[in-house]
């Protein structure tokens, strides 16, 4: 173990405001992706200590002050949380980089940076008033028809659901904490976080951050454990949500777990983003986005475009565009500031890769870049960016989310063609188009069954752009202008006025 890796050290469960250790003692080596070597022995919580958080987050909601605090105070709070995360920042990357084999670049950036400028962003719109005033009118009175006719109004307000389950992945492990903390805390909700068990000390830090800024005990709520923890949470009725981010068959099963008693469900799943290129289109720039699309964090994340729907008129330039790009790609250790291809999450997930890279070859698919391990790196796992030409989108590899650095190129001949592909998927997360016409490609945007188009490279800047998916990629949104929402419900009081 490295004791220099901040909060490795932590070997408690944070609970109703106190760090508690697991009843059963039990403990889980967290490895560094990119060498294999473990980090830290993190707790496993069992089915006690997820009780005791369920009963923790119940009672702190309701009765205790955070659901009935002004918005301005909670937003105190969550002020607190931001500094105190800030004041963490080298910390937290160090520890991305270690426990999920993020690059420097992605943790400095897109995976902190960009995370906490939402969440300053959020705090802001968090106190611009909500409640609405309906319309005043006049009727008779149902008790008195004859006598004099009253005069009414009303208002509706929002109001937090209550206790909110928050599982969170692996691959972007402190920007899905957050983005499930901000909203739902912020809301006036109380939260339970469960991490995956890949990346449980990004969750944990939180317990720390909880008691310095002073939360009260049972708002926040982090445990980790297996499977039966997680269906505990899902599907016991003192909890009102749950929100998931995570792969579209476990998405199913917490719907199912939560059928019972009806739970609010958030779920950001998975994807097979379409990555449109028109026969117009900057071949350059569009093969640049389409290898960065496999090459971002190895691969592994939901929206990245894996499916590259190519005019056959320039796919061949597409394809050596890209095999020369590809060349010049550092692959390696991810505390390296050059590099920009780092490691897979675990040995299971390049067996994975691997395995369909297999099934593409059998029916057929051209492998053209990759499809193997780094020969010079023998520690971690690695694996090659790798692109497939001649897919056909029927097959396995154009179908499934492969999670790693694996793009499907598939050619088409006409515009309503490209969108009856890039529609032919279960999914429906994100996607983009190249082109030079940039109002043909907006039309064509506006027919594609997905959460999200990007045209161009588009700008990933926007602090108002909604997240989340159609189709088997999820229900709900996360971000924009109506995040908060989706932790909160509508309650309408109608009332009499004057006399």
């Amino acid at each position: 173990m490295n004791d220099l890796i901040p909060f490795t050290q932590i070997n408690q469960l944070y609970i109703d405001g106190q760090w508690v250790l697991p009843q059963s003692g039990d403990t889980q080596e967290v490895l560094n992706p990119a060498n294999g070597l473990v980090i830290g022995l993190a707790p496993v919580g069992g089915l006690t200590e997820a009780g005791a958080a369920i009963a923790a987050a119940r009672k702190a909601f309701d009765r205790g002050p955070w659901s009935r605090l002004s918005q301005q105070e909670r937003a105190v709070f969550m002020g607190k949380m931001h500094a105190a995360l800030a004041a963490r920042s080298e910390q937290i990357k160090t520890l991305m980089i270690a426990e999920g084999g993020i690059t420097r670049a992605l943790a400095d950036g897109m995976f902190y940076d960009r995370p906490m400028q939402i969440f300053e962003s959020a705090i802001a719109r968090s106190l611009i008033p909500t409640t609405r005033h309906l319309p005043v009118e006049s009727g008779p009175s149902p008790f008195n028809p004859g006598g004099p006719r009253l005069l009414g109004g009303g208002v509706v307000v929002r109001e937090a659901i209550g206790v909110v389950v928050a599982i969170t992945p692996y691959n972007a492990p402190f920007l899905t904490n957050l983005s499930k903390l901000v909203p739902a805390l912020l809301a006036g909700n109380t939260v339970i976080l469960k991490p995956s068990p890949f990346t449980p000390f990004s969750a944990l830090l939180f317990g720390e951050i909880a008691s310095e800024i002073g939360l009260p005990p049972g708002v926040l709520n982090v445990v980790t454990g297996e499977p039966d923890v997680a269906q505990l949470l899902t599907s016991d009725a003192a909890v009102d949500m749950v929100t998931f981010t995570g792969s579209e068959a476990v998405g199913a099963a917490i719907l199912s777990q939560g059928a019972r008693t009806i739970k609010r469900s958030l779920l950001e799943l998975g994807g097979k983003s379409a990555l449109i290129v028109r026969d117009d289109a900057d071949v350059q720039k569009a093969a640049m986005e389409g290898l960065f699309q496999v090459a971002t964090h190895c691969g592994q994340g939901c929206a990245l475009a894996t499916r590259h729907i190519v005019h056959n008129a320039i796919r061949p330039a597409y394809i050596e565009t890209m095999r020369a790009l590809a060349a010049h790609l550092k692959l390696g250790d991810p505390a390296d500031p050059a590099t920009v291809v780092g490691p897979l999450i675990r040995a299971a997930a390049r067996a994975r890769v691997e395995d369909f890279v297999a099934s593409g070859q059998a029916e057929g698919a051209r492998l053209v870049i990759g499809g193997s391990r780094p020969a010079h790196l023998d520690k971690g796992f690695f694996y090659n960016v790798t692109v497939f030409d001649d897919v056909d989108n029927s097959m396995s590899i154009a179908q499934n989310e492969i999670f790693g650095p694996v793009a499907c190129v598939i050619g088409f001949d006409h515009d309503d063609e490209a969108i009856a592909i890039a529609n032919d998927s279960r999914y429906g997360l994100y996607g983009g188009i190249h082109s030079r016409d940039p109002a043909k490609a907006y039309e064509m945007a506006l027919q594609v069954r997905t959460g999200g188009m990007v045209i161009n490279g588009g700008m990933y800047q926007l602090m108002d752009a909604p997240f989340g998916g159609y189709k088997r990629s999820g229900l709900g949104r996360e971000y924009g202008e109506h995040w908060l929402n989706e932790y909160t419900q509508e309650k309408t009081i109608v009332f009499p006025l004057g006399l």
